[in-house]
């Protein structure tokens, strides 16, 4: 029997309010490389915190952001991270890696990092990061 497209995602631990629209290409590199994280304690330093301005495009973010350090990413920078479930700016901050923001034709994935505890649904995420995720096509992979 075929299985639909959705259950290949879900049985691929890809789950997304996008997974229906979206094609999955190959592994990215960025995606071998923030896949480990899942599950995972990690530590963000935050370049962009929470109401910061983005350095070349007009918007600001609405979540703090930023970069797990010494963890080199396809772009020469530091693999990138969203942190969700608090409302104020931060510099640095621990949590538990439970996601990643996949995109789909742009080897740059982000881990979704919460503080412990912290749970998001699968629809809590996009919406959380569609700030910028807006302008990219993703879905969320998920363990």
């Amino acid at each position: 029997a075929k299985s639909s497209a959705s259950e290949t995602l879900r049985r691929n631990g890809i789950n997304s309010l996008y997974a229906r629209e979206c094609t999955l290409t190959v592994m990215s590199k960025s995606l071998e490389l923030a896949r480990p994280f899942l599950g995972r304690t990690v530590t963000v330093v935050f370049d962009r915190p929470l109401g910061s301005n983005h350095p070349k495009w007009d918007f600001v973010y609405e979540v703090n952001y930023g970069y797990v350090p010494s963890t080199p990413a396809p772009d020469g920078a530091e693999l990138d991270a969203y942190f969700l479930g608090v409302n104020e700016p931060l510099e640095e901050a621990t949590g538990v890696c439970i996601a990643i923001v996949r995109r789909l034709g742009d080897d740059d994935d982000k881990l979704v990092v919460v503080p412990e505890n912290v749970e998001l649904t699968d629809e809590a995420i996009p919406e959380a990061v569609h700030f910028q995720e807006q302008f990219f096509k993703s879905v969320i992979v998920r363990r």
